[in-house]
């Protein structure tokens, strides 16, 4: 059996291992691992295996800060396969440096390596999986091959690739906004076209803005929640404190926006920190290339798009409506981060997903039988900047009928892929649809959460609340 994964980030190169060990020939499709968000990825991946700690605790956190509208099944399904993904990392050889406490845990539950564990994490796999035999492709998927309901592979530039099963493990959306952290391909291309496709979306309204994003000459960066956990503290140009530094990230980066907003900077203070290059060398590399010594200087410090909650609806065991196709990691969406992922959840979501998925699919065995080859639609992608401005000024920290409206109206006239027109149409619509304030969704029209509003959104090209 031939399995295609699209995306060579941890969450697909974990599928592909796990996949290889059972047999299955496996090729994985992707740009390469430096340019994969998980090898961005800088503090860590949250486990509750120290004593002291539970799953219970961990369970409530991410509740919490998903503000009660996860699938606590989905919840409870993940955390208690944390030590397991745990095990799976310590058995490739894979040494943890320390665990640390982060915004919204109530346990010092998060394991790094020098504060770069995506890297580390990334190339361990990576390598395994070369041993394993595991096929790569270097090259970028232009559409999924869905026939008559069933997913049968790939176009890769035009070329059709046909996979008994195609897991989709090519990351979220935040691309899809001005300013994003994460690598700006991951504009959500393959969300959109599974979306046209017949594979519904979950949870669009709900993108997370990391609270300390670093715009410089050099490029956009994040400023790791590991660096304030540490102790470093917000302050504005006054050098006035203004919140509780270890509060969900939507609660900081909203109050970093008011402050902006109030004709103020922000900065971060991270001068009290000893030894800030060894603990943080990527985050102090970068920022010694633009002249700031974190040591001696406040760190200018903004919110940008970093994580995207909703994605390709799956089931529990990361199924999606079209027969043969999955989706794992930040591409899809199963309810487990709710409406605010809690801080490093993210990764250890990658790893359960991908160890999941491949028992799925050894289960259920699915067939591509040989077919003609599906329409290829070769659509232009076109110039993504204008979708990117609107939905960073109309669907951004804080938003309002009038402002969703507004976007809506100019969706229209942009010139674009329709699959990524279709998924910023889903954002704006169920961020209007969501008549409340409820994680990392914020309306200034509608400040509070409300109880008609605790459940998920859907949308198919129509927004379901």
């Amino acid at each position: 059996m031939k399995i295609g994964i699209v995306g060579d980030g941890i969450a697909g190169l974990t599928s592909a291992i796990a996949l290889a060990k059972r047999g299955f020939d496996v090729t994985l499709i992707g740009p390469g691992i430096r340019k994969s968000n998980s090898y961005l990825a800088q503090a860590g991946i949250a486990f509750p295996v120290l004593e002291g700690d539970s799953l219970e605790a961990h369970v409530l956190d991410t509740i919490k800060a998903g503000k009660y509208i996860n699938d606590r099944e989905v919840v409870w399904n993940v955390i208690s396969k944390g030590s397991e993904a745990y095990d799976f990392l310590l058995s490739l050889g894979l040494k943890f440096e320390a665990s640390e406490t982060e915004g919204g845990h109530s346990f010092h539950r998060v394991f790094t390596i020098k504060n770069e564990t995506g890297k580390h994490v990334t190339k361990l796999l990576y390598l395994r999986a070369r041993e394993l035999g595991v096929n790569f492709v270097r090259g970028k998927v232009d559409e999924l091959a869905i026939k008559r309901g069933k997913a049968c592979g790939v176009f890769v530039e035009g070329e059709f690739l046909r996979f008994d099963a195609t897991v989709i493990a090519s990351g979220g959306f935040s691309g899809l906004f001005r300013f994003t952290a994460g690598s700006p391909d991951n504009t959500g291309l393959l969300i959109g076209d599974a979306l046209m496709k017949g594979a519904p979306a979950r949870d669009l309204e709900f993108v997370q803005f990391h609270p300390t994003g670093y715009i410089g000459k050099n490029g956009v960066f994040l400023i790791s929640e590991a660096v304030r956990g540490a102790g470093a503290k917000l302050v504005t140009d006054e050098g006035e404190r203004f919140v509780n530094e270890l509060a969900t990230r939507d609660i900081v980066a909203r109050a970093i926006y008011r402050q902006m907003q109030n004709g103020k900077k922000v900065f971060l203070d991270a001068r009290g920190i000893e030894n800030f290059k060894k603990r943080f060398p990527q985050i102090y590399a970068f920022l010694r290339k633009d002249g700031i010594d974190p040591s001696r200087d406040l760190i200018p410090v903004s919110p940008i798009a970093h994580y995207t909650m909703g994605g390709i609806t799956v089931d529990l065991w990361y199924r999606t409506p079209v027969k043969n196709l999955y989706a794992i990691g930040e591409a899809m969406s199963n309810g487990f981060h709710g409406a605010n992922r809690l801080a490093s959840n993210s990764l250890l979501e990658c790893i359960v997903s991908g160890l999941e998925v491949a028992r799925t699919i050894a289960r259920e065995r699915p067939r591509c039988r040989e077919v003609k080859e599906p329409l290829y639609h070769g659509y232009e992608l076109g110039d993504v900047d204008p979708l990117r401005e609107l939905l960073w000024n109309h669907a951004g920290i804080v938003r309002s009928a009038k402002t969703l409206g507004e976007g809506l109206r100019k969706l229209e006239g942009i010139e674009a892929d329709p699959r990524l027109k279709l998924l910023a149409r889903g954002v704006l619509e169920c961020a209007l649809a969501r008549e409340e304030s409820r994680g990392s969704h914020y309306r200034e029209d509608f400040p509070v959460m409300r109880k008609a509003f605790e459940r998920p959104s859907f949308f198919d090209g129509r927004c379901r609340l």
